[in-house]
């Protein structure tokens, strides 16, 4: 029967792995986009809420 430090390591060292699997492949930084096509997409709240948009942004 495995004891509490082998679970614990074992634990540990499936997350780690995990997580560095997790992140194969995403590099670069994060940014927000500046470019005249990103002024049109729709924000997470617009996407979450479509009925809440102000009545400019849904006149275009």
């Amino acid at each position: 029967m495995l004891n509490t430090l082998q679970i614990l390591v074992r634990t540990i060292v499936l997350a780690v792995g995990a997580a560095t699997l997790l992140g194969c492949g995403q590099t670069g930084d994060l940014y927000l986009p500046t470019d005249a096509a990103a002024a049109n997409r729709a924000s997470l709240p617009q996407t979450l809420f479509p009925a809440k948009t102000p009545a400019s942004a849904t006149a275009r």
